[in-house]
């Protein structure tokens, strides 16, 4: 699998340049590899429509509460909605996606059980919101083949994402 992480706060152009190149990317990987991403809008949205675009089978991971789904914030659930549409296979995985560090806990396994991962990182050290930074260290501690893609033109909103501001951590998608 290859699983995809990186900054949450793409501009509207950006994440149509990310979506082009994760597509890219995913048409030149190995036969049957599929992609794996953690359900929210945004990148993971992007990611999603790009494996179906390369015909890759898609792996949806949302959060649990025992053996059951967990409620997503309000803003990710058309966005989950969409991914379970173009999930060939969902995964639960316990964590509370309203808390940083059980988001950030749950990207690391993500991380772990891939066989690559693609990270949606423009270089920028990890800043309490966004973990980017963090996971790819943390990919390539465990030895995990990480491709960084920041396509030409992409930027970051300069802001995080409501969530955040609030005072509760978003983690990365």
């Amino acid at each position: 699998m290859i699983a995809v992480v990186g900054h949450t706060d793409l501009t509207e152009d950006a994440q149509e340049a990310v979506g082009q190149a994760l597509r890219r990317r995913l048409e030149r990987a190995p036969e049957g590899m599929g992609a794996l991403v953690r359900a929210g809008r945004g990148l993971p949205q992007a990611y999603g429509r790009a494996a179906r675009e390369a015909g890759r089978p898609l792996t949806v991971v949302l959060p649990a509460e025992g053996r059951v789904p967990a409620p997503l914030p309000a803003a990710d659930r058309a966005a989950a909605g969409e991914l379970l549409l173009l999930a060939e296979q969902v995964r639960l995985l316990p964590y509370d996606p309203t808390d940083r560090d059980t988001v950030v806990a749950a990207d690391e396994r993500l991380v772990g059980a891939a066989g690559a991962l693609l990270a949606v990182w423009d270089g920028s050290p990890t800043d309490g919101t966004d973990a980017t930074a963090h996971l790819v260290a943390y990919a390539r501690a465990r030895a995990v083949p990480v491709e960084v893609v920041w396509p030409a033109g992409a930027a970051r909103t300069g802001r995080a994402p409501r969530a955040a501001r609030r005072g509760r951590p978003v983690g990365t998608r």
